[in-house]
């Protein structure tokens, strides 16, 4: 085994359960990301990429496994999704701060309109179905119980809402991590990535935070537009 095999398979072993360092280290990137999208940070987004790579290597079942050579496709194909996705925000996001003042936020929190939320809920609603349908097709490499089709592509089409929303710039996006992150960490903790479902434990605690930060900021953003144009006119 040479070097890059080495740092590649590199684990932790706890409890008799292997926790390699790529799961490890790829959902502390995650973590970061979400403090900068709370923060409306443009590095976010690569932040995120980075994390995304690697999980995807975890769920992927590349390399060393702890976890029976269990592989979760929803769980890897979302990111795959985030990546591409991450690039569209990162560019977006990027673009809105050049219009803007030197330090200004990359983005401003608003809620979607009625016709974007009925959007998102019906993508999700369609996307579900076939994506559930679309994994069984797909077939698994271990006898997976019924649930796991049906969350994994509600882990998937869920992260596709949110990300989506993000890159938007609307506060429905956090609402839409919370509904992913009830079933994803109770599906992590049935297979065995005892790391991750931690960290996305905490990062659902994370993710009301961030919902009532950005909450906060539209409110206020809000009440300040009729200020600014009062303003404007006396002038």
């Amino acid at each position: 085994m040479n070097i890059f095999d080495r740092l590649y398979d590199a684990h932790l072993t706890i409890g008799g359960q292997g926790i390699t360092w790529r799961e490890i280290i790829g959902n502390l990137f995650g973590l970061l990301s979400a403090l900068g999208g709370m923060r409306r940070k443009v590095w976010a987004w690569p932040v995120g990429i980075v994390g995304n790579a690697l999980l995807f290597t975890v769920f992927f079942g590349l390399g060393f496994t702890a976890h029976g050579g269990q592989v979760l496709f929803g769980q890897a194909g979302r990111q795959i999704f985030f990546i591409l996705t991450s690039v569209y925000g990162w560019w977006l996001w990027n673009r809105t701060r050049g219009s803007r003042d030197r330090g200004a936020p990359a983005v401003h929190p608003r809620w979607a309109t009625g016709r974007q939320r009925m959007l998102m809920i019906g993508f999700w609603a369609v996307g579900v179905l076939l994506c559930q349908w679309l994994f069984r097709a797909i077939g698994e490499g271990f006898p997976a119980p019924n649930f796991y089709f049906w969350a994994d592509a509600w882990i998937f089409v869920g992260s596709m809402v949110a990300t989506v929303a993000m890159a938007r710039g609307w506060t429905d996006f956090w609402l839409a991590w919370i509904l992913v992150d009830l079933v994803g960490v109770p599906e992590l903790i049935y297979f065995k990535y005892y790391p991750s479902a931690a960290l996305y434990g905490i990062y659902a605690l994370f993710v009301l935070w961030g919902f009532v930060v950005w909450l906060r900021i539209s409110r206020r953003e809000q009440d300040e537009q009729p200020a600014a144009l009062e303003s404007a006119r006396q002038v």
